[in-house]
């Protein structure tokens, strides 16, 4: 008998929890943004990236979009490895730019879950150990769907995309005969 090299049933309940989490992070986030989309232009601007102002209107209008679809893409599971690793791309990204502001010294709230933008307050601290925390969780979720994306509760699973052999019409388990 061959040995069964597929992941424990177990783990795609694993999968599915890691794909809600990161897809409504994503989707909250793109959802805070949207509400108020100037802001996020605002907190893209904040990051003092020495970018031209042309980019910093496409990343602030564009990002809150892209994280919406990938969150729904997430949480749907469609496509589940590939938006596990936009995401994980994405949550990098996310990082770098917090270190690097953090970095230079520079006062802003992120933007992550909020509109964001430049800290006028005193009295209101950064988060950025906490705002980088969150991301390494998120790129630990992003990860495992990278490694195991297959999921029963899935459309890439109903599409025969993501499913057990037995199920999609794979090759039959070899016996010993």
């Amino acid at each position: 008998m061959v040995a069964d090299r597929r992941a424990p049933a177990w783990f795609e309940w694993i999968t599915v929890g890691a794909r809600l989490i990161l897809g409504g992070v994503l989707v909250w986030a793109g959802m805070m943004k949207i509400l108020d989309i100037g802001q996020s232009v605002i907190a893209v601007r904040a990051y003092d990236f020495p970018i031209p102002e042309a980019l910093v209107s496409l990343i602030g209008y564009g990002m809150p979009i892209v994280e919406i679809l990938l969150g729904l893409a997430l949480v749907a599971g469609i496509l589940t490895r590939w938006a596990g690793l936009a995401a994980a791309v994405m949550m990098v990204m996310y990082i770098a730019a917090i270190a690097s502001a953090w970095a230079r010294g520079l006062s802003i709230d992120c933007g992550c879950l909020t509109p964001g933008g430049v800290i006028l307050d005193p009295s209101q601290e950064t988060k950025y150990g906490q705002d980088i925390l969150r991301d390494v969780g998120l790129i630990i979720c992003a990860v495992w769907l990278v490694v195991f994306p297959r999921a029963r509760v899935s459309v890439d699973t109903w599409l025969g995309l993501g499913g057990r052999p037995e199920e999609s019409g794979g090759p039959p388990e070899e016996s010993e005969g």
